[in-house]
């Protein structure tokens, strides 16, 4: 009897120890994004509930993945290309379906997506020249308001009196004073790599 237990162990144990590497919770999260679009193309309340949880659980996966990266000394070069990346992808879908149900308007989907895009250009000459990409305060206070405020934004109704989506819309005029302040930060200091 203890015999079998273990075996049945085992793979559970398997299980848990690939789910938790840093790789396997950033493709979760570039999996999680045609789930939570496929949930937003059928608003309602409750598709609208499952994808607000669903960005919320990707969004977490997004800190725990660097965190173990760095502890467990897991960082790879396929790590380090995906992780920017599934981040972008998870924000631009969802900043792309709030548009589309005319939860947000468009000039500010636009601009967001457009200075990941612009960052992202940018990480690649600093790269190039050998230099730190690494995320500044500012950057971590963007992505911390934009993920704060699409959260109630994808939920946008209101839930036990709380309006969700004026939550989210105070939240994202945050979200927009960090995505330009820091995009123009990133640039000035990268202005000699430039010219």
């Amino acid at each position: 009897m203890p015999q079998t237990n273990k075996k049945s162990s085992v793979p559970a144990d398997k299980i848990l120890s690939l789910v938790m590497t840093p790789n396997f919770m950033t493709v979760s999260r570039i999996v999680a994004v045609p789930v939570i679009i496929g949930l937003m193309m059928y608003e309602n309340r409750v598709s609208c509930f499952l994808a607000a949880l669903l960005f919320s659980v990707a969004s977490i996966t997004d800190y725990f993945d660097g965190y173990l990266a760095r502890t467990r000394g897991l960082v790879t070069t396929l790590g380090k290309i995906l992780d920017p990346l599934a981040d972008k992808l998870l924000v631009a879908s969802t900043l792309i379906m709030l548009v589309d149900l005319s939860f947000i308007q468009g000039w500010i989907a636009c601009l967001i997506i457009g200075r990941e895009i612009a960052v992202t250009g940018l990480r690649c000459v600093l790269i190039e020249n050998g230099q730190d990409v690494a995320a500044s305060w500012l950057g971590k206070y963007k992505t911390g308001f934009q993920i704060a405020a699409i959260i109630p934004l994808t939920l946008h109704y209101t839930y036990f009196g709380i309006d969700f989506n004026a939550i989210g819309e105070v939240l994202l005029y945050g979200a927009l004073i960090f995505t330009v302040w820091s995009g123009a930060d990133y640039f000035i200091k990268a202005k000699k790599f430039l010219f």
